[in-house]
């Protein structure tokens, strides 16, 4: 099953909100009134928990506003500043491996309202070169990250494993052939540098036959998304393209690795990711 935990996070936030807001309005001024017939001497030496029971203060309501500021600054801090994401699948590789942990700017492409991801206050556009996190299109509670390659109203156009956008061959160069590589499947793979936008990186492509070929006109506020896996990866070349107002962020860090709960986490893949 799977949770839409930006949702669950925001139910959290406005619930434990308004509980607070409720001890504030009904009960904290009974428990001044109270505590001012004591002594300062004696308030001083209450401890917190005590104090936040006067007044016939319920326990339920003391025990839910205490989560008040921590689920407030998670809250603020996932949907509006970064955002953690753990990489499941082996379709960015090798830019990205399975178990990398990584942050991904959550302003960059606008402040957006958390849950609905409308734009609040507009930024800077999405690029060309681009590793982004998006709510995937046909299940919109699941989170996918690839490589932006065509914005609204590029043509991009895949071909005998070659990309073209806007009629022009991406820069690309043979760097090495792997007998093996990083994929589940283990099979042999090509590795070559690609120049896209401003942006250099590197992408795999397998010797077998690839059936993800076509040519698209990408729409008006829509983005064409692949992964740097390019033989093994499910993208826009099989699905479509990728509404703008399911734009979550930027990825632009890895911060550990963890590929699987009997290993041990390092941090051999930190860095900056390109």
């Amino acid at each position: 099953m799977n949770f839409d935990f930006e949702l669950i996070l925001a139910i959290a936030f406005f619930v434990t909100g308004a509980v607070w807001v409720y001890d504030r309005v009904v009960f904290l001024p009974k428990r001044k009134a109270m505590l001012s017939d004591l002594t300062e001497e004696a308030c001083s030496a209450l401890p917190k928990s005590v104090k936040d029971g006067f007044g016939d203060t319920p326990k339920w309501v003391v025990e839910v506003k205490s989560y008040f500021v921590i689920i407030a600054v998670i809250f603020g801090l996932r949907s509006f500043i970064v955002e953690p994401f753990q990489i499941p699948s082996g379709s960015m590789l090798p830019t990205l491996e399975i178990g990398d942990f990584i942050l991904v700017n959550k302003f960059d492409y606008g402040v957006r309202l958390p849950v609905l991801n409308t734009v609040l206050i507009p930024t800077t556009e999405p690029e060309r070169g681009d590793v982004v996190v998006f709510k995937y299109p046909q299940q919109p509670n699941l989170n996918y990250i690839k490589r932006l390659i065509g914005v609204p109203g590029d043509v991009v156009r895949y071909q005998n494993k070659n990309l073209m956008v806007n009629g022009k061959p991406v820069k690309e160069e043979l760097l090495a052939e792997l007998q093996v590589s990083l994929n589940p499947s283990k099979e042999p793979v090509s590795l070559h540098e690609v120049e896209i936008g401003d942006v250099s990186h590197q992408v795999y492509k397998s010797y077998r036959d690839s059936r993800l070929e076509g040519e698209w006109i990408v729409p008006e506020g829509q983005y064409f998304v692949m992964g740097d896996n390019r033989d093994n990866s499910s993208d826009s070349r099989v699905w479509g393209f990728v509404p703008e107002e399911n734009l979550k962020g930027r990825a632009f860090f890895v911060w550990l690795h963890w590929n699987d709960f009997f290993s041990l986490p390092n941090f051999k893949n930190s860095g900056l990711i390109e």
